[in-house]
C-alpha cells in the first residue's frame, strides 16, 4: 500500500492516529496539549514526531503540502453532557483547525466530534465551517458513524467531517457500515475476565450477550475512572458489569457478584490492540481511553480517503 502523509491535531491517546496508520498514512507530526497523552503517544510509537502544545498557537507551515490533516477537536462545546455553547465556548478549536488547513493545504481533511454537533442548534455553525472549507477548495460532508457498524463492541456514535480537495472528491465514498460484525461484551472480554481463574466467567459471558453502552471518559474537571452517570451504569448492569469504578485486575477465583472492568478491558472495548499502553494514573489513563476515537472507525474512513487520493493519482498518470 502506498504511504501517504498526515498531520494529526489534538491526537489524544492515538486512537485516530493508530487507525489512520493502519489505513496507510504516515504521520509527519502529532500535536497534543495534554502531557500525559503525549507520553502515551511516545510510549507506543517512539518514531512519531509528537508536538506538545496548544492548537491555538500551533503553526502548520512546516507541514505545508501534507496529504491529510486529521484530528479530534475538543468535544465539550457540542456535547449534550455540557451547556452546548458551541462557537461561544472558549474550548472550541474548529477555527484553529480550519486555519491550519488553510496553511497546510492538504489533499484531504478529517475531523471527528460528538453526536451533539448534529443537533439543530448547530446547523448554522456546521454550514459556516462547510463554507470556510469550500472557499479553500474542498468538497465536504458531515456523517454520523456508529462504531458498532465497524466491528467495535460498543454503542458509540461519532460525527466525522471529511473534506476532499475538488480534484480528488469524485473518487471518495464513505465506508459501508456493517462490514464487520461486533462481538458481544462477553465474547470480547471473556479471556480477560477469566485471567485470574474466576469461576463465574462462563456464566458472566452468557449474561453479557450484547455490545456495550458508550464509554464515557469525562474531563479533567469532571469524571473519574467509572463508567458514567446512573443511566449508563444501569445499562452496564444488564451486562453483569458494575459501572461504579474500575478494577486493577480481573476477578479472583471465588469472586461473587458483578465484576468491574479493568483499564485493559475498557481499551479493548474501544478498539485498541492489547499491546497499546497508556501513561499516567488510573483516572488519566481511563480519560484517554474513554475520549478516544475508536481505531477501527478511523481506519475505515482513512482507507476511503487513501483510496480516493491514490486512485485519482493513478487515473491522472494513466
Amino acid at each position: 500500500m502506498e504511504q501517504l502523509t498526515s498531520l494529526e491535531l489534538c491526537a489524544g491517546a492515538g486512537g485516530q492516529a493508530l487507525g489512520l496508520e493502519m489505513a496507510g498514512f504516515s504521520h509527519m507530526a502529532l500535536m497534543e496539549l495534554e502531557h500525559v497523552a503525549c507520553e502515551t503517544l511516545r510510549l507506543n510509537r517512539s518514531h512519531w514526531h509528537v508536538v506538545e502544545g496548544d492548537l491555538r498557537t500551533f503553526n502548520g507551515e512546516p507541514w505545508r503540502g501534507v496529504d491529510l490533516v486529521a484530528g479530534g477537536v475538543p468535544c465539550p462545546p457540542f456535547s449534550k453532557a455540557g451547556k452546548q455553547l458551541g462557537e461561544q465556548d472558549e474550548r472550541n478549536l474548529f477555527p484553529d483547525a480550519v486555519r491550519i488547513v488553510d496553511t497546510c493545504r492538504p489533499k484531504a481533511v478529517m475531523l471527528e466530534n460528538v453526536r451533539g454537533l448534529l443537533d439543530a442548534v448547530f446547523d448554522g455553525y456546521r454550514r459556516k465551517i462547510e463554507q470556510q472549507i469550500k472557499k479553500l477548495g474542498y468538497v465536504s460532508e458531515w456523517r454520523l458513524l456508529n462504531a458498532s457498524d465497524f466491528g467495535v463492541s460498543q454503542l458509540r456514535p461519532r460525527v466525522v467531517f471529511v473534506g476532499i480537495r475538488k480534484d480528488f472528491s469524485d473518487a471518495f465514498s464513505w465506508p459501508e457500515p456493517g462490514t464487520s460484525e461486533p462481538m458481544t461484551v462477553g465474547a470480547l472480554l471473556y479471556d480477560l475476565m477469566k485471567a485470574n481463574g474466576w469461576r463465574g466467567a462462563d456464566l458472566w459471558r452468557v449474561r453479557a450477550d450484547s455490545i456495550a453502552p458508550t464509554l464515557v471518559g469525562g474531563s479533567k474537571k469532571h469524571g473519574g475512572p467509572d463508567l458514567g452517570p446512573t443511566r449508563a451504569r444501569r445499562a452496564w448492569a444488564t451486562l453483569g458489569v458494575d459501572g461504579i469504578g474500575l478494577w486493577d485486575a480481573a476477578p479472583s477465583p471465588d469472586f461473587i457478584g458483578m465484576p468491574r472492568l479493568t483499564l485493559r478491558m475498557a481499551a479493548r472495548l474501544q478498539g485498541f490492540p492489547d499491546d497499546w499502553q497508556f501513561s499516567g494514573g488510573k483516572s488519566a489513563m481511563y480519560r484517554q481511553i474513554g475520549n478516544a476515537f475508536p481505531p477501527p472507525v478511523a481506519c475505515a474512513v482513512g482507507r476511503q480517503i487513501h483510496a480516493a487520493l491514490t486512485t485519482q493519482k493513478l487515473f491522472r498518470v494513466a
